[in-house]
């Protein structure tokens, strides 16, 4: 496939005017001339064209983001924002790369952003916040839609849209690579010192991809959360959906939550303290049939949980089986919040358009209603058909790693939309491909958040910094520090330990500080 890659992208380089800042480069917290745009050229990437180009200055102040993830950035300094449309000949695709030049105080750093569920590249805040901390960043809208867009999935013949999925999954990003440290180059006179990727859930994804089949594009990916193992774990999340249309049987979101809560009291204790956080939850064993019989009083009305209800919620957490009971993939961690993750009254849009338009190219189809049987033919095509496009999960890193680049990841315990053991086998396949854990983390390093939800640290670990020091300075982060919310809603400070090893209470100190637990291996819980 890498090879299929490498052909697809072969062209003849175009090249194209642009007006854009001049000046050289300022040090890292240095000031600098305002930089003035004025004209340079740019070449198109191999395979690719250059429609159009603009530059415009931007003054900076409130940034907003777009579309349905919205946001906001207050206090963005100046930048020259720079547009530049790629065209694939022969695709009739439309591309932007944007990249925002900070005018004054450029930290000499290049930093690119990937996308959310089917949304590419950033919705601005990202960027604004790069610019804000000196960084020159770059993203791409790969030639798709917002977020929850997938109207771009087939033509008008209902064929699936090649281009576009090539796009979306991996050759826009490293197209972006290319132009946006291309640019830095030409604006400030010199190349970016540092290289960084930052993404989480899509742009997780997208950051493996990169490290996979463009080792060199980067000194240092931030992939969070990460979207790998697509063609699996998008028609897996459909689990809930199948299992409560094949049994019959819905739960109510106060039985949900019941579960949720019994399971995490049951587990919580299994760190050594009792703290509101179940700190290995793959651990977790609680069985939902212990609550057959209990009742919960549910917006003035007492329910009682059934073995029904108990069923299904174990077939949840237990994950997707074909239909000779062999497992095909995860199923939704125990302790995330399944009314509003995977098991409400609808499916997730993502999960349902990828297995209805890319899957099944059936736009119309009721997913909710796939039975057994259907749903494990639908996984396996969807691997069958998808894996080399946008499977994203080849263990060997050994080009990466030689190019002397690191990879950081957290993902929450609670991901209610992708699941944690999905990334944690990936991991381990890694360290059975290239030597083991010790060899693995000399490059690539996975950290476990306890009670987080999807992307749930909202950048508080300090992942960012901690991924400049291991590039920069070579000190590879023991833990990471972050906020986590525990059951009750408290927020406590803890240290994720890097996977394998686990968090564990020392047996004396305040359990809601972050000195009193230890990061152990496994054999010793």
């Amino acid at each position: 496939m890498k090879r299929l890659l490498t052909v697809l992208a072969a062209g003849v380089p175009l090249a194209a005017a642009v007006y854009l800042p001049t000046a050289s480069a300022a040090g890292e917290g240095s000031a600098a001339a305002p930089l003035n745009c004025s004209a340079v050229s740019v070449k198109a990437p191999p395979g690719t064209k250059v429609e159009s180009v603009t530059a415009t200055r931007q003054a900076g102040g409130t940034v907003n983001g777009t579309g349905v993830l919205g946001g906001q950035v207050l206090d963005v300094p100046a930048y020259c924002e720079v547009t530049v449309t790629l065209t694939h000949p022969g695709a009739g695709d439309h591309a932007k790369v944007r990249t925002w030049l900070p005018e004054t105080h450029w930290n000499g750093r290049f930093q690119a952003f990937g996308g959310a569920a089917f949304a590419a590249g950033d919705n601005n805040p990202g960027l604004a916040t790069a610019v804000k901390e000196g960084y020159a960043a770059a993203t791409t809208d790969a030639g798709v839609g917002d977020a929850i867009d997938s109207d771009w999935a087939l033509n008008s013949k209902g064929e699936v849209n090649t281009g576009l999925l090539k796009n979306f999954a991996e050759r826009s990003q490293h197209e972006t690579a290319i132009v946006g440290k291309a640019l830095v180059d030409a604006v400030y006179g010199r190349a970016a010192t540092y290289s960084y990727f930052n993404g989480c859930s899509t742009g997780g994804r997208q950051g493996y991809m990169e490290a996979q089949r463009h080792p060199d594009d980067y000194d240092g990916i931030l992939a969070n959360a990460p979207a790998i193992n697509w063609d699996e774990f998008e028609v897996a999340t459909l689990w809930p959906q199948v299992v409560m249309n094949e049994e019959k049987t819905r739960p109510t979101d106060c039985e949900f939550n019941l579960f949720t809560e019994a399971a995490i009291q049951a587990c919580d204790p299994l760190d050594g303290a009792r703290d509101g956080l179940v700190s290995d939850a793959a651990r977790c064993d609680y069985d939902p049939r212990r609550l057959i019989g209990t009742k919960v009083l549910c917006e003035g009305e007492e329910e009682t949980v059934t073995a029904a209800d108990a069923a299904v919620v174990r077939k949840i957490w237990d994950g997707p089986r074909g239909g000779s009971g062999e497992k095909l993939w995860y199923g939704v961690p125990v302790g995330a919040d399944l009314p509003h993750g995977l098991a409400g009254p609808r499916p997730f849009s993502v999960p349902d358009d990828w297995t209805a338009k890319w899957v099944e190219k059936q736009p119309g189809l009721d997913t909710a209603k796939l039975t057994y049987r259907q749903f494990a033919q639908a996984f396996k095509k969807s691997q069958a058909e998808y894996d080399e496009i946008i499977g994203t999960d080849d263990p060997d890193l050994s080009a990466f790693r030689e190019s002397g680049g690191k990879l950081l990841t957290y993902h929450g315990q609670s991901d209610q939309f992708i699941p944690t053991q999905g990334t944690v086998d990936y991991r381990e396949r890694v360290e059975r491909t290239m030597g083991g854990p010790r060899r693995v983390d000399d490059f690539y390093r996975l950290y476990l958040a306890p009670g987080t939800s999807h992307c749930g640290l909202k950048g508080q670990s300090g992942d960012l910094t901690a991924l400049t020091k291991w590039v920069e300075q070579g000190k590879a982060p023991a833990t990471l520090t972050a906020d986590l919310t525990d059951s009750t809603g408290r927020t406590l400070t803890r240290d994720l330990c890097r996977y394998p090893l686990v968090s564990r209470y020392s047996g004396h100190g305040d359990p809601t500080a972050a000195d009193s637990f230890r990061c152990v291996t496994a054999h010793r819980r």
